[in-house]
């Protein structure tokens, strides 16, 4: 039987890179998938896709989630696609690039907006639903940069960290009420969230950084990812030999801080 039969599971960020992938993955696997982008037509694609797999009732919400005071009605949109929802995976993001001191609060609003606050809104949407309903699972995309302070990401780092903040809060609070969060926390995957990071004044980055470009596929940390959900683990790190970054810095923070100073962040 496949492992996700009949479970509905909500992605955003699904148009490209992990989202994109991971929907491809829970198709699969038998879930009913609702899936949430900027971009309508590349989810269009990726709805088509999806059907094709196994998902032949696939929904796409397209939605810019920096527009903040419509995410509790897109939230009840996705609630009244199948009247349930079973997986919560919290993807969207944006990155960006230059230091704190040059870059602009618009840019770091922005940001924290797309990374942060979205998020937010749309769990605690989503929330007291999947405890009426007896339980569910959540997940969300961090990123490596949520563990450690990394050079020219000062908005993206806050808001990775600040994620994991409260990913654990609702993990702890609501364990009793059958409520999993599964922390995902990528290094560096293939995808183009380069290309759309946000540089010190606004203006795209508009290139695929070296690091980037030499992660793994998005198809490799999928399988990754829907299988920590599956196990519904508490965190799984996705990447390569760049994770050593979060074991030195659970272990060993001095050095943690040193290491950061010379990292090559472009």
């Amino acid at each position: 039987m496949p492992k996700f039969s009949n479970q509905v599971v909500w992605i955003t960020g699904a148009s490209s890179g992990i989202g994109e992938a991971t929907a491809y993955r829970f198709a699969r696997e038998g879930a009913r998938l609702i899936v949430t982008a900027l971009e309508a037509d590349l989810l269009e694609q990726v709805v088509a896709r999806c059907q094709s797999l196994g998902a032949p009732d696939a929904v796409a919400l397209p939605f810019d989630l920096s527009q903040l005071d419509g995410l509790p009605a897109l939230a009840e949109q996705a609630w009244q696609a199948f009247g349930r929802i079973d997986i919560f995976y919290n993807n969207a993001g944006i990155s960006q690039r230059g230091t704190t001191v040059e870059t602009d609060m618009k840019v770091i609003h922005k940001v924290m907006d797309i990374d942060f606050y979205a998020p937010v809104i749309l769990t605690k949407a989503v929330l007291p639903r999947m405890i009426a309903q007896g339980g569910g699972q959540l997940a969300v995309t961090t990123s490596i940069a949520g563990c450690f302070g990394f050079p020219m990401r000062c908005a993206y780092s806050s808001a990775k960290h600040a994620l994991y903040g409260f990913f654990e809060t609702v993990q702890a609070e609501n364990y009793k009420d059958n409520i999993r969060v599964t922390i995902v926390c990528p290094g560096r995957v293939r995808t183009n969230i380069s290309l759309h990071a946000l540089e010190k004044d606004g203006r795209q980055h508009g290139k695929m950084d070296a690091g980037q470009a030499g992660g793994i596929t998005p198809e490799r940390a999928a399988r990754k990812i829907v299988n920590a959900i599956y196990r519904r683990r508490r965190e799984v790190l996705v990447g390569s030999k760049e994770l050593v970054m979060a074991y030195i810095k659970r272990f060993f923070p001095g050095l943690c801080a040193t290491l950061a100073r010379k990292i090559k962040a472009m």
